[in-house]
């Protein structure tokens, strides 16, 4: 079991004794430690499977994380790896009824949630919906509830933001509906004020192994304090370097919290990387030690030297983007890698485009992370929700987005009478809409608004199996008016760009359907399929990645470009403002530590912003990375004429790989 370990590797999967916080450095084996200590908690020390949990951040993590422990020789069945919002589901899936939830309450998603948001505020500005969405997310994470929001509120626009709350999750309640804040923060709440449901979690999850740990807000750190209690039966496994997720309240400092709380707290650090050569580790330990940190480690290797970091220089985004691209086709050429080989990774996503455009160009594949899915745009997830209720008319998110969008004199009143009536008698909303005893609630004019929707869904999904789906859903753009209701409630510009990609989503459902010879049901099942493997690693793959890199996080890949390393962008212009560099330099050295064999730097002289070219000077982070681990351009060099270089000695590769 200990054969593959390193010493220290080896001493995290044994320690036992109380609460223990591996620190592992960027490449060096957590995942492996975790697997491992399940094993051994199992079948050496006599812990069944059903009382471990192993809490991840990411679905994908959760999915390596069981696929490791399957592959063992021994299977381990009835143990729990889930991520912190799997795990609150499960919670609030056995306990909805202490607080007058039904089991199966709705999940609601950003989209959902800015909905009724915009409902309540009687506006659709999104960036108001958006700080509003902020302002909620930020308390639930904090613990804070409504009332205390209200009571504690400093300014008048803390107190309207506080009463937004209240009646945000009334209509949450109404609708029989939780939000992912929800999903860790009603647990939490239950744990605190009911006795005996915590004492029988805490049987059945007798050890916890937490992934990231330095991604906890302070929501989650709440539910492993209550699930662990003065015991300390946990292993929580972080890396205080790889903090980027404060933007969404994660706070580093449930680190230090670890030590207040846990006094005999066993710290073990892991600093052997198996990823990357000395050359860009010693870069990434130079760039770390410029922030104050908790705990000073430095990541060392035995993969060699390796060679120097290269940073070029471009004149523009254009030209930053053809140096790229054909640098990376000329190292392919000449070392004859993979496609796959190579990451391309940037602070933001609008940084994509001119990629994407060069390596079209050069007809090279790739495939982006961090950006929006087509089947996450809203307009694509309005005709989703319908087809989701067309196929199961107890799916209650779908119900609610469909009624509400386009409007149809189906308001909020409504819904949260429906809701409450639904929640009564646990029944589905499209169910309870046709009972007597929610009719006789409501006036009848709002009743035959509401009966009227349901009653056409109704009508449709009797033509299901036997009207073709993209004639379906023609029919169906057609009978709500979707197409007047985008340019309604978009500029003209945004809302046709919105109905040609409906367009486009529905003429792909009538070939899709066509082709396959699949109705609605079937090719919403289908859709569904998409969207899950959308999100997973296709390693057989072999494609460009092009990511932020906050979606690159957890990922490895054998020569990474970074693009972008200008003040401004990294580190972005408002950390330098609002006192979060440390984060910035954090997500430096998180890009950095992602390559294993190479890795380039590249900035420009000029960019355009706002429709202007702007001067741009090279980030700061350059130059924090020691003289003999980087070859930095000669300054009267030529970006010109490193252009022109790179261009040739492709050519000669070309030419030379035709002969």
């Amino acid at each position: 079991m200990f054969s593959h370990l390193n010493a220290a590797q080896r001493e995290a999967v044994k320690y036992l004794d109380g609460p223990l916080l591996v620190l592992a450095g960027a490449g060096s084996g957590k995942t492996r430690v975790i697997t491992q200590k399940i094993s051994y908690l199992v079948e050496e020390c006599g812990y069944s499977p059903q009382h471990i949990a192993a809490i991840t951040f990411t679905n994908k993590a959760a999915r390596e994380m069981q696929e490791r422990v399957s592959s063992k020789d021994k299977p381990v069945k009835g143990l729990t790896i889930c991520t912190f919002h799997a795990l609150g589901v499960q919670i609030m899936r056995q306990e909805a009824h202490r607080l007058a939830y039904k089991p199966q309450f709705s999940i609601l998603d950003s989209a959902d949630i800015a909905q009724i948001i915009a409902e309540i505020i009687k506006s659709t500005d999104k960036q108001e919906i958006r700080r509003a969405q902020w302002h909620l997310s930020t308390w639930k994470n904090a613990l804070v509830s409504p009332d205390l929001a209200l009571t504690t509120a400093e300014t008048d626009t803390d107190a309207t933001y506080a009463k937004i709350y209240q009646r945000y999750q009334d209509t949450l309640k109404a609708y029989q509906a939780l939000d992912f804040d929800d999903l860790i923060r009603l647990p939490a709440e239950l744990f605190s004020t009911d006795a005996d449901m915590l004492e029988k979690w805490r049987k059945k999850l007798r050890y916890l192994l937490i992934d990231e740990y330095q991604d906890t807000n302070a929501c989650q750190y709440q539910i492993v304090k209550q699930l662990c209690g003065l015991s300390g039966a946990f292993t929580a496994v972080g890396d205080d370097d790889q903090a980027i997720y404060g933007w969404r309240g994660a706070n580093v400092k449930n680190l230090q919290q670890l030590h207040d709380d846990y006094p005999n707290l066993k710290v073990i650090q892991l600093t052997q990387n198996y990823r990357s050569t000395l050359r860009i580790l010693q870069a990434a330990n130079s760039v770390i030690a410029n922030n104050a940190r908790l705990y000073d480690k430095r990541l060392w290797s035995e993969h060699g030297m390796g060679d120097p970091l290269q940073v070029l220089v471009a004149k523009d985004e254009n030209e930053e983007a053809q140096n790229v691209v054909m640098r990376l086709l000329a190292h392919k050429f000449e070392h004859r890698t993979r496609y796959g080989d190579y990451a391309v990774l940037y602070r933001g996503n609008h940084q994509a485009r001119v990629f994407e455009q060069f390596l079209r160009n050069e007809k090279v594949p790739y495939e982006m992370s961090g950006g929006q899915s087509f089947f996450d745009r809203a307009e694509i997830k309005d005709m989703i929700a319908y087809m989701r209720l067309l196929t199961n008319s107890d799916d209650d998110p779908a119900f609610i987005r469909a009624a509400t969008t386009p409007r149809r004199g189906i308001g909020a009143a409504t819904l949260e009478k429906l809701g409450e009536y639904a929640g009564q008698r646990r029944t589905s909303l499209f169910t309870a809409a046709f009972e007597m005893g929610f009719q006789s609630r409501i006036p009848s004019a709002q009743l035959e608004s509401l009966l009227t929707f349901c009653r056409y869904i109704n009508a449709l999904e009797a033509r299901i199996h036997k009207t073709p789906a993209g004639e379906l859903m023609a029919d169906l753009l057609k009978d709500i008016a979707y197409e007047n209701y985008l340019f309604d409630s978009e500029e003209t510009r945004a809302a046709q760009g919105k109905w040609n990609h409906v367009q486009d989503f529905v003429g792909w459902l009538g070939k899709k359907g066509e082709a396959d010879d699949k109705n609605l049901i079937e090719l919403t099942q289908t859709i569904a399929l998409i969207t899950l493997l959308e999100n997973r690693d296709d390693g057989a793959l072999d494609a460009v990645r092009l990511s932020t890199i906050h979606a690159a996080k957890g990922l490895e890949f054998g020569h990474v470009f970074l693009v972008g390393v200008e003040e401004d962008i990294l580190p972005h212009r408002e950390s330098v403002e609002n006192g979060t560099l440390e984060e910035e330099r954090r997500l430096m050295y998180v890009a950095i530590t992602r390559a294993q064999r190479s890795l380039t730097l590249s900035y420009c002289q000029r960019r355009k912003r706002a429709g202007e070219m702007q001067v741009c000077e090279p980030s700061r982070f350059i130059s924090e990375i020691a003289n003999e681990d980087i070859r930095r351009p000669d300054q009267n060099n030529d970006p010109e004429l490193q252009r022109r270089q790179g261009n040739a000695r492709l050519a000669q590769l070309k030419a030379m790989l035709a002969q």
